[in-house]
């Protein structure tokens, strides 16, 4: 068992409340264990310059992340002197993964983003963002469907993500902040719901893995991965469609 009873495989509690924010196109706060994110979906008409003076056509989802200054175990200050470069990697893993769900051509001249405030971190809150912000993304996208601005088949596919790692020779799933903080191996992982990655990131905090030890982590992950798609269906708009 592991410092907070769970199984070595087995996931946090996860919780969704949605429509958190009144004001948001899509807002979710999205629990997993004692990681808590608000992650808000805004739509906005037009899309970035580099788009028109390209001519691509359809729209454009980014992403932004952020902690807050007390989400942490002491205060993280506000990043008002510019971006860390984890923040800004961490956004782009955003964005990229979300934009993978959705058949841009078709989303009309419109930009969606997708902010991503950590209010309470204990590990995995970069995938935490991912899981949550997929879902305020949805309801954005439903609001669109149901002002006929769009299709409803726009969406690809679900997308999720998790936490994996190696803690005292364990493969352990979905790593608590104390876990992480101690793991041999750290992993991120990023799928859609066709079992395809969208991202893998891994690291050798402090020896090397083995390809055997690289595919049981991946498939820890993936079995993870769809329980969260079994989670994010509950909290699906029924207007929308898989393509």
């Amino acid at each position: 068992m592991r410092i907070d009873n769970r199984f070595p495989n087995q996931l946090r509690p996860v919780s969704v409340q949605q429509n958190y924010i009144i004001y948001a196109e899509g807002s979710v706060l999205y629990t997993q264990g004692n990681t808590q994110v608000l992650c808000n979906a805004t739509v906005e008409p037009g899309v970035p310059r580099w788009m028109q003076s390209q001519n691509i056509s359809g729209g454009w989802i980014t992403a932004e992340y952020s902690m807050l200054p007390r989400s942490t175990l002491t205060r993280t200050p506000r990043e008002n002197n510019g971006l860390t470069g984890r923040t800004q990697e961490i956004r782009r893993l955003i964005g990229r993964s979300l934009r993978s769900a959705v058949d841009l051509s078709r989303l009309g001249s419109y930009t969606i983003t997708i902010d991503c405030d950590v209010i309470q971190a204990d590990g995995g809150t970069r995938t935490a963002s991912i899981t949550g912000g997929y879902l305020a993304l949805a309801k954005a996208i439903s609001r669109l469907v149901e002002a006929q601005k769009i299709s409803p088949d726009i969406i690809l596919t679900q997308i999720a993500a998790v936490s994996i790692g190696i803690v005292n020779n364990i493969p352990m799933l979905d790593l608590c902040y104390e876990e992480d903080s101690n793991a041999e191996v750290d992993f991120n992982v990023v799928m859609n719901g066709y079992n395809q990655f969208i991202e893998v990131q891994g690291t050798a905090e402090k020896k090397p893995f083995s390809r055997q030890t690289f595919d049981q982590l991946i498939d820890i992950a993936s079995s993870g991965i769809k329980e969260l798609f079994e989670v994010q269906k509950t909290y699906m708009p029924r207007n929308l469609q898989f393509r």
